[in-house]
């Protein structure tokens, strides 16, 4: 069980990723407080809707998911990456963002969530 119990909206364009995602943040706790898997779904999300934290995918269906890390960094909302492509594939301004490499296990989803929660 979390500690503190975090809303997070979820940015994952692979379907069976993100289910496991959730079965993951569900599992430590937490509550998904919204799930995109396309960049204009995941920026209205990211613009109109109420959550601690975010986790992005980096690449959606072939689209790169900064304009929604934009758009978070602006509400002042913390976020991770969750890529396979680890930091290299990390846009120069988000750099100092966690990261978190694919494939991850639920200890180290929690370790990141913790080290952003502190």
């Amino acid at each position: 069980m979390a500690e503190r119990r975090l809303r997070i909206l979820v940015i994952e364009d692979e379907m069976l990723v993100a289910m496991n995602i959730e079965d993951m943040l569900l599992e430590l706790g937490h509550e998904v407080a919204g799930l995109a898997g396309r960049l204009e779904h995941a920026l209205a999300l990211a613009r109109d809707s109420a959550f601690d934290l975010a986790m992005l995918d980096v690449n959606l269906a072939g689209e790169p998911s900064f304009p929604v890390a934009q758009v978070l960094a602006e509400r002042g909302i913390p976020f991770l990456f969750a890529t396979g492509y680890g930091t290299k594939g990390i846009s120069e301004p988000y750099r100092d963002r966690p990261v978190l490499q694919k494939p991850f296990r639920a200890t180290d989803l929690s370790d990141i969530l913790r080290s952003m929660t502190v």
